[in-house]
């Protein structure tokens, strides 16, 4: 009956897991669920014990590090349109509600002003905000201030 024991304690780690997302204590709920199994082969106790300690010592030093490292690597590289948002723009025409045009590193664009009311002048810079379709969004950007839905 301890093989039951062993299965408590996983779920309660893997309930606990979630809550914290530390990959430590889903590893132990692994190794606890390891130790069940072996309860319920009929192991003594001791040996329960040791399959919950070795999981235990074998998650924390070898899988957990991994795990981290995964995390912590940096986001992947944006390609397409996506690469395009937050990048400067230049005005080539007038860009209104009605469309217009503005160079993107290198690259001519149909754009639109984000706020539908403006009129961004030839020659402005200003940022892109988004892409709809293939239609660059514009924002010029006041000296001091940050662009909508950027930081304050």
């Amino acid at each position: 009956m301890g093989w039951i024991a062993w299965l408590l304690l996983a779920a309660v780690l893997g309930l606990a897991e979630l809550f914290t997302l530390t990959f430590a204590l889903g590893l132990l709920a692994a190794a606890a669920l390891a130790a069940g199994l072996a309860g319920a082969a009929g192991l003594p106790a001791a040996a329960q014990a040791a399959v919950f300690a070795a999981g235990a010592a074998a998650g924390l030093a070898l899988v957990r590090p991994v795990a981290r490292r995964h995390l912590r690597q940096p986001p992947p590289l944006r390609s397409g349109a996506a690469a395009v948002v937050g990048r400067e723009a230049v005005a080539l025409t007038d860009v209104s509600r009605a469309g217009g045009r503005a160079r993107i590193g290198g690259e001519e664009w149909s754009a639109r002003p984000y706020d539908p009311a403006a009129v961004i002048p030839a020659g402005t810079v200003t940022d892109v905000l988004a892409i709809e379709g293939a239609t660059a969004l514009l924002y010029t950007v006041p000296e001091g201030a940050a662009p909508p839905g950027g930081p304050p």
